[in-house]
């Protein structure tokens, strides 16, 4: 599962027992999650691991300039992070460039989970976020698709990539990402989108203004969120069965996240 948590915006105690709700039904084996907060020595991660019995991973963040122009500078903190019912047998952090982009910082998390069928690369991410940033966000796209490259091979199974990309599918950074361009962000490497599995007539879009969380002038459908797999192994080891939204729809009255969830399942 892939999941912006929308920070610590809104009826954030409430949105949280939403999406401890929502993972409860779910049941994911591993998510990556964006926008997690850090306040007051409590980490919404690890709050959500201890009460599913999960382990987890972080990569801290800082509030984006955009936000503390808009809330001040005492703001609690956030990162990307890692749920699995699986342990992590190590971690790492890779800084994503500014490319002439705001002095934002930007995260890359890897997790290596030891999984029943093997050790899956697993990686989770959350890109530059203004609509005209495509080249920040190809530049991006670029560091993070070599960070996986290196890490890839710590795993049996295909890696893993999940995330908030701020970009929709025909978008040059997605292009650039899955490898369909004719010059690859990694030659060679080949990350499939894990929607081209989904139902085409099923809900799509993972920022969908029938969110009440969603107002202004971005208030369109999109499908911002993805999953991205790469090639199966031997004897299709981790090849994609399904994929589908999650958390779109409200649960006891509140709505968890202004994103949608994106679920995957893999097989082999």
């Amino acid at each position: 599962m892939t999941w912006n948590l929308w920070w610590r915006y809104g009826p954030w105690e409430r949105r949280r027992t939403a999406i401890l709700a929502t993972l409860r039904r779910e049941r994911p084996d591993i998510c990556g999650l964006q926008e997690v907060w850090e306040a007051g020595g409590e980490n919404l991660a690890g709050w959500l691991a201890g009460e599913l019995g999960m382990h987890w991973a972080w990569a801290p963040g800082e509030p984006f300039p955009h936000w503390r122009s808009r809330l001040g500078e005492d703001l609690p903190g956030v990162g990307n992070a890692v749920l699995s019912r699986w342990p992590i047998a190590e971690s790492a952090v890779e800084r994503l460039p500014v490319a002439g982009g705001p002095e934002e910082v930007r995260t890359a998390l890897f997790a290596l989970v030891e999984a029943e069928r093997g050790r899956v690369p697993f990686f989770t991410t959350h890109l530059h976020s203004a609509q005209g940033g495509s080249s920040v966000r190809c530049a991006q796209v670029r560091a993070l698709a070599r960070f996986v490259a290196e890490r890839r091979g710590a795993g049996t199974l295909p890696p893993v990539t999940t995330g908030d990309f701020n970009a929709e599918p025909d978008s040059d950074e997605l292009r650039l990402f899955g490898g369909s361009l004719t010059a690859p962000a990694v030659p060679g490497q080949v990350l499939l989108d894990a929607w081209r599995v989904a139902d085409p007539g099923g809900p799509w879009a993972t920022w969908d203004p029938a969110n009440p969380h969603i107002e202004g002038p971005a208030g369109f459908k999109a499908r911002i969120d993805y999953i991205h797999v790469g090639l199966p192994g031997p004897d299709r080891l981790g090849h994609l069965v399904s994929a589908r939204r999650a958390g779109d729809a409200p649960e006891d009255g509140t709505w968890p996240s202004d994103h949608t969830a994106v679920l995957a399942e893999l097989k082999g």
